[in-house]
């Protein structure tokens, strides 16, 4: 403010009224200033004027009647009421002096010391002060907000990464409540450990850390992949803490993983095409060859070597055929169908699988039916493909299959898990890739089939796995749109 070109407006609180007009003659009579001052007396109109803020200064005598200045003062902030306050008092007290000060007094004089010059000074460092002190509130409710309502984990720690403060945001990601957090450390929600990093190491060294891809842990033992970019900070006499942002990554790395795995079935269903075509030329050649020779007259040891020639190319030839097969993307017929009968078919489907290998089924299909978009029998097959993959991964004689299907707010969610051998970390993020297996005698199409034939219907699909205890598969579908009909 400019105290030169405006008025600077004063309100007394004093049960007295002529020390009122004793200190609105001193405060009038500084020069180069305009003031209007005011005076109040009673308590309650007072505490109400202070937490109005109508003035940008209060000076407030220590004697109000049966009650003090510091009662006024301490109720007034326990009301967030922080205009500037002087409290004044009849004669010194270092007591009085230092509760004032504990209490948000911005200043403390005494009466009988007062002059015009000191009046000046007082005025002019608790207005300054106090708009600095909003300002920094105003930053500081800024910075809180952007704080609490950031989308991303924002989070303070000590050095050793035991968090301080968290927002809501790493709530809702994690799981935990905010007293739990204050318990942990970092390091402890990592989804695994990496010998190779520290992150305290490296903020040690370099003072931050940019967009580094973490693996957590939720509360559930969920993984979720994020960014974290960090920064070691210094306070003046005080031990450095760490400020960092977790950035949730883990939809984009999903999306990315499945246009990986559609660009890697698309180029495998295209080299496949071309080797189709360069085997069934010479094989065509070799059967016409062997239908000519069969005509003569072989002795029976020629036609039994004929025989065999025969049988392997025929078996060449059908499995040229079902390659093909496994990648042509047919015309989808959509028509609204019910996820629990697709499943219960496919399950038909596998029951002398299932049965031979004595493993129990667990379907459970509660609520009304789950009613979605699709083709019933692209969805069988793929339904299938994965419930065939459950029932191989289960080497023992106690064998579990269990058939989910539940509504939530995207639409429903079906689970189809066993209780196996589980799928390591490295062969995890190969499990859709076209010709790859760990079975033996396995072509590696299976999966990939079911992720093309899910991913045309729009579904998306997640893996929770255990190493020996388990493997979960979770397709996402959204409900059935009204008027459905054919398409392609």
């Amino acid at each position: 403010m400019n105290y030169q070109t405006n008025t600077i407006r004063i309100l007394i609180i004093d049960d007295d009224e002529d020390d009122f007009f004793i200190l609105s003659e001193y405060i009038k009579k500084i020069p180069g200033y305009q003031f209007q001052v005011d005076w109040i007396f009673l308590y309650n109109e007072a505490l109400q004027s202070l937490c109005d803020a109508k003035y940008d200064l209060y000076f407030v005598d220590y004697r109000l009647g049966i009650q003090t200045g510091l009662d006024l003062l301490k109720e007034a902030m326990s009301k967030n009421c922080e205009e500037p306050v002087i409290l004044l008092s009849g004669k010194g007290n270092q007591q009085i002096d230092r509760e004032a000060m504990e209490a948000g007094a911005i200043d403390y004089l005494v009466k009988s010391e007062l002059n015009g010059e000191k009046l000046e000074r007082c005025i002019r460092y608790s207005i300054e002060r106090s708009r600095s002190m909003k300002a920094l509130k105003q930053n500081e409710k800024k910075l809180r907000n952007i704080f609490e309502k950031s989308k991303d984990i924002v989070f303070l720690a000590d050095e050793k990464l035991n968090f301080q403060d968290v927002n809501k945001a790493a709530l809702d990601l994690l799981g935990y409540s905010h007293d739990q957090l204050l318990t942990l450390n970092l390091r402890e929600l990592l989804y695994r450990d990496d010998p190779g990093f520290s992150i305290t190491g490296i903020l040690s060294d370099h003072g931050e850390i940019d967009d580094h891809i973490l693996e957590l842990k939720t509360i559930t033992g969920e993984k979720i992949i994020c960014l974290l970019s960090a920064s070691r900070e210094k306070v003046q006499n005080g031990s450095p803490y760490v400020q960092g942002i977790l950035h949730d990554i883990t939809n984009l790395k999903k999306m990315e993983r499945a246009n990986l795995q559609a660009e890697k079935l698309n180029t495998a269903n295209r080299l496949l095409k071309i080797l189709a075509h360069e085997v069934r030329g010479p094989l065509t050649n070799i059967n016409l060859s062997v239908e000519e020779l069969q005509a003569e007259s072989l002795g029976p040891q020629s036609r039994v070597y004929m025989d065999i020639i025969y049988r392997n190319s025929n078996r060449i030839n059908d499995l040229i055929t079902e390659l093909l097969q496994s990648s042509r993307h047919t015309e989808m017929n959509r028509e609204p169908i019910n996820l629990e009968e697709i499943l219960r078919d496919a399950l038909s489907r596998a029951r002398d699988r299932i049965t031979l290998k004595k493993i129990k089924t667990v379907v459970f299909f509660p609520g009304p039916p789950a009613i979605v978009d699709g083709d019933p029998e692209k969805l069988k097959i793929a339904f299938l493909n994965l419930i065939i993959n459950a029932t191989e991964a289960i080497a023992h004689d106690h064998g579990q299959l269990e058939l989910k299907v539940e509504e939530n707010q995207a639409g429903y969610l079906v689970h189809i898990g066993d209780n196996g051998s589980g799928i390591s970390e490295e062969n995890r993020e190969r499990l859709f890739e076209p010709y790859f297996t760990s079975k033996r005698n396995g072509l590696g199409l299976g999966l990939p089939a079911a992720l093309s034939i899910l991913q045309s219907h729009r579904a998306t699909i997640d893996v929770k796995t255990i190493l020996y205890a388990g493997t979960t598969f979770l397709i996402s579908f959204s409900k059935a749109q009204t008027g459905s009909g054919k398409n392609s």
